[in-house]
């Protein structure tokens, strides 16, 4: 199932792309100069673009670790990105070693990182899956070759809806994912909101979109839709640093919402 690396040809260097960016973001160095240029340029208008992608991955991880010690061994995470230490299986796999992991992502530029992504525990399992978010139905065919669907599942999807517009199919999609997931399941999600810094972010949203990446952000009604039918873990959909912080929260807004529902 896991792809043995890319045709770097794939890989188009003249463009900046999100996971780059993100991944620049992050102080990593799997970026390239196009895509350093954009993260100055959003950083210089929202200086909390670092500190929001810090955050999101910080909530990547407690989540992980809160669900982990609730018990669930099966993770399935959706657009995965540029592995950055710890990845989510690393924090699973820390709780619980026995844990089984499929990440999902159809980017060249992850594929290329896929093997940094399969160095699990013994004990465990972990895989990665070359397929479409939008593709809902692929995924849960290709994931069930390594995760048992009849039992509890953590479907993560984490600063990935804002790439994925209404109508686009965001909604069929979480929809399709969720339905298929066993009772004791958890949906974990964050995604762009505008609702605390909107001219930033209406700026942040234009500087994308002449790169040629669209993104959306929600208000937190329109978040909520998604978990609808499910139970949301407290504090409910929050900004990503507020979901149960292990330290005081930055100073300033972040604007990404994040929750955690169960599937009853």
């Amino acid at each position: 199932m896991a792809g043995t690396g890319p045709d770097t040809r794939d890989i188009d260097t003249t463009r900046p792309h999100p996971a780059r960016v993100y991944d620049w973001f992050l102080g990593g160095k799997d970026n390239y100069p196009v895509d350093e240029e954009l993260g100055r340029r959003i950083a210089a208008i929202d200086g909390g673009a670092p500190k929001a992608a810090r955050a999101n991955r910080a909530f990547m991880r407690r989540t992980t670790r809160a669900l982990a010690e609730t018990g669930i061994r099966q993770f399935l995470d959706i657009g995965t990105g540029i592995p950055t230490e710890p990845n989510l299986h690393q924090v699973a796999q820390s709780v619980a070693p026995d844990a089984r992991v499929v990440y999902v992502d159809n980017d060249p530029i992850v594929l290329a990182h896929a093997n940094a992504l399969l160095r699990g525990t013994p004990e465990g399992v972990t895989e990665y899956v070359q397929a479409d978010a939008r593709d809902p139905r692929s995924i849960l065919e290709q994931a069930a070759q390594v995760l048992d669907l009849d039992r509890p599942v953590a479907l993560s999807l984490v600063a990935l809806l804002h790439f994925v517009a209404d109508e686009d199919g965001a909604h069929r999609m979480v929809t399709t994912l969720v339905d298929a997931l066993a009772p004791g399941s958890a949906l974990v999600l964050s995604t762009m909101t505008a609702d605390f810094e909107p001219e930033n972010v209406r700026k942040g949203i234009a500087m994308y979109a002449a790169g040629g990446v669209t993104l959306v952000a929600r208000s937190h009604a329109e978040v909520g839709a998604f978990f609808r039918g499910l139970d949301l873990l407290e504090p409910g959909i929050v900004p990503v640093a507020d979901w149960r912080p292990e330290e005081r929260p930055a100073d300033g807004p972040v604007s990404l919402y994040g929750g955690v529902g169960l599937v009853g």
